[in-house]
């Protein structure tokens, strides 16, 4: 079934941050229909514009997570924030524009959507959803793909930072003591056990193991709401408390915010992450369970 749309976080022009396929093709029937923006990526790779050239919902502008997404990565970490001007070109090239429904995409599990999803909202754009099962759901309900560069009409998307929580060292630090905060990646790294990508291994210490796999189902698509608040209830996470969430550099975080969002469960994103942890060595590190 199509989920409804409605508000939360108190923002009256939100709407829900999901829609599934059938949901989508109804609304790519209004007028205007929504942007659809295709985020795939993969840490190691291939580039996602390889994919979206060998086919893409009709109509879909590619978005490049590491140019787009994401400012140059330094000390600030691998996947900083990027300067609100170059998103906001980024965006309008995209054409995102005033309150137009913008649906963002990628291979299935929603990871990196959630990181254009967390960005657009940061930015100012709250209405904004998630294909639920990304490419791999349109694609195996039968629907078309194309080949076809998109005719873009170029829109007017102002970006104004501040639209979600965000958390810095400090901060991150006195949740990890006095709140709720989540480690969005796989629980072996979390152990310090491996680190495939930053120099030092562990976590920040207080925080609570929460690997984004147990956010989705096999197919990619989201667990549903209950099952997402009673996950995190067992770690300690509620409505009730102060929340946040990090990863290696801020990108299957915004997955962790997106789903305590469906949970219910405002959170806010350490975009640095760890990748930003271990660059100042004076933060603590812990290891082990």
């Amino acid at each position: 079934m199509p989920l409804p749309e409605s508000g939360f976080r108190g923002q009256t022009d939100d709407v829900h941050p999901l829609i599934d396929v059938r949901a989508l093709t109804g609304a790519l029937r209004d007028d205007p229909p929504p942007v659809l923006l295709d985020v795939r990526w993969h840490l190691a790779g291939p580039p996602g514009i390889e994919a979206y050239r060998a086919g893409h919902l009709p109509g879909a502008v590619f978005v490049d997570l590491d140019r787009e997404l994401a400012g140059p990565p330094g000390p600030a970490g691998r996947h900083p924030l990027p300067e609100p001007g170059v998103f906001q070109v980024a965006m309008r090239a995209a054409g995102v524009a005033g309150d137009r429904l913008v649906v963002v995409y990628d291979d299935a599990d929603s990871t990196a959507a959630a990181r254009a999803w967390w960005n657009l909202r940061y930015f100012g754009h709250h209405r904004v959803r998630v294909l639920d099962g990304g490419h791999r759901a349109w694609a195996e309900a039968g629907l078309p793909l194309s080949t076809d560069p998109p005719e873009v009409r170029p829109g007017d998307f102002l970006a104004k930072p501040g639209g979600m929580p965000v958390l810095d060292p400090h901060g991150a630090a006195v949740l990890a003591k006095g709140g709720v905060l989540l480690d969005a990646r796989a629980a072996e790294r979390y152990r310090g056990e491996v680190e495939p990508i930053d120099p030092v291994a562990g976590h920040i210490p207080g925080a609570m193991s929460a690997p984004t796999l147990g956010n989705v189902g096999v197919d990619g698509r989201f667990l549903p709401p209950d099952l997402l608040r009673e996950r995190f209830a067992e770690l300690g996470a509620t409505d009730a408390d102060e929340v946040g969430a990090y990863c290696g550099s801020g990108v299957t975080a915004a997955h962790e915010v997106l789903a305590l969002t469906l949970a219910g469960v405002p959170a806010a994103l350490y975009v640095g992450s760890w990748s930003n942890w271990v660059a100042d060595p004076a933060n603590p590190v812990a290891i082990g369970p």
